[in-house]
């Protein structure tokens, strides 16, 4: 039975990853690894559509790839020695087959996860890699959300493989204080490829619902993991909260919903509960870490009848705790609309002259919407618009420069007749 194509597409960007993961594993080789997933995957999506998704589409993946890997292994007259012990990795003849079912359920997503942010990477390549290996993100949407061209985004993703493979970590989940110090990057990671997805930092489309799919799915993985970790158990809830509002961000065409005029009655109550709970007992059984206190936010604006009905004052003080404990200046551009919410726009403004000379944020189109999301509250037409027209010429994300630019319209003054 045929597949239809955008299901397949779906389909494979999930167990990329988890065939990648396996086949590191039995072969220790991460960069011929990924190559032979690569051509599996173009082999799927070349086929599936057609004579329809096998019963059990990663075994297919991983067999089709294993057989890939040796090929090429074998291959390479400068790597006979090694052709006994490819061999002895080899799967064995009687195994199961493409399609077929096989005895190994296992998902080593999370385990390629901790290695892409192996000690031995810098943190902007431990990134980059996981974002690669396991987000699913080309090269070029990596380089657009860091802001660097894509050869350079090229070089550094090829040498992290190069540094990893001569680090000779071993395919495995780290213990003790190594998993503490790489879970807080893989935290990061997660985090990165849930706001890519959950709004796209460039092209036509507001959202990538895959990519904040599969950072909630590996997120829920790694809270199964450590039930008992704060920091996980308030990523989780922070993404639930936020995905609940997915669906009421954009119009019948695409277009940019803003929080206050969102239906929300379209808002999924289901992963709001979760998330709530998620975040209760985060806030209550942990230390109080940057993504509980943006849960904790995140809940306060999903259980608000009404963006007037919302608690702006706490939403605020939580703000001031998060910019205490974790200084970030997209932190301090939020609590100035809440503070604006609170004491009226000229204090939010105030707020926002004080990152003026962040270079962090000097130039963001999102400095430039908030600062006319509040000259528009405070009346200043002209200014707002100047600004609107700023933030919209900063933003490569198709979606946010048509609003953007649909607020400065709509704040042009008309022609008298």
């Amino acid at each position: 039975m045929s597949a239809d194509r955008a299901t397949v597409e779906g389909l494979l960007r999930a167990l990329a990853p988890q065939a990648l993961g396996a086949l590191v594993r039995r072969y220790g080789q991460f960069d011929l690894s990924e190559d032979a997933v690569q051509e599996a995957l173009l082999a799927a999506a070349t086929r599936w559509p057609t004579e329809g998704v096998p019963d059990n589409p990663r075994g297919w993946l991983t067999t089709v790839a294993s057989r890939r890997l040796v090929d090429r292994m074998r291959s390479e007259q400068a790597r006979r020695r090694r052709e006994d012990a490819v061999a002895a990795q080899e799967p064995d003849p009687t195994s199961p087959g493409p399609g077929e079912d096989t005895p190994a359920d296992r998902d080593d997503t999370l385990t390629l996860l901790f290695l892409c942010c192996h000690p031995a990477l810098s943190p902007a390549s431990q990134v980059a890699l996981t974002l690669r290996a396991v987000g699913g993100l080309t090269t070029a949407e990596i380089a657009r959300a860091y802001f660097v061209p894509e050869p350079t985004m090229a070089v550094r993703i090829s040498r992290a493989k190069q540094r990893i493979k001569a680090a000779g970590s071993e395919f495995t989940m780290p213990v003790g204080q190594d998993r503490a110090e790489r879970l807080r990057v893989v935290l990061h990671v997660l985090y990165v490829i849930f706001n890519e997805g959950y709004t796209a930092s460039s092209g036509d489309r507001l959202r990538r619902d895959d990519l904040a799919a599969e950072a909630i799915r590996l997120t829920r993985l790694l809270h199964r993991l450590l039930p008992d970790d704060g920091a996980v158990t308030g990523l989780l809830a922070l993404m639930l909260l936020t995905d609940a509002r997915r669906t009421a961000r954009t119009g019948p065409h695409g277009e940019l919903i803003p929080l206050d005029e969102q239906d929300r009655s379209r808002w999924d109550r289901g992963r709001i509960a979760e998330g709530v709970a998620l975040v209760t007992d985060a806030m209550t059984r942990s230390t109080l870490g940057p993504y509980q206190l943006q849960a904790a936010i995140a809940a306060l604006h999903d259980e608000a009848p009404s963006t007037g009905e919302t608690d702006w004052r706490q939403i605020n003080t939580l703000y001031r705790i998060l910019e205490r404990i974790s200084p970030n200046p997209m932190a301090s551009l939020n609590r100035a609309v809440a503070v604006a919410m609170v004491d009226g726009p000229q204090a939010g403004l105030a707020l926002l002259d004080g990152l003026a000379t962040d270079d962090r944020i000097t130039d963001h189109h999102r400095l430039h919407a908030v600062r006319a999301h509040l000259l528009e509250m405070a009346g200043d037409h002209p200014a707002a618009r100047e600004y609107y027209r700023r933030a919209a010429h900063g933003t490569a994300s198709l979606t946010e420069r048509r609003y953007l630019e649909a607020r400065a319209a709509r704040l042009t003054p008309r022609p008298a007749s």
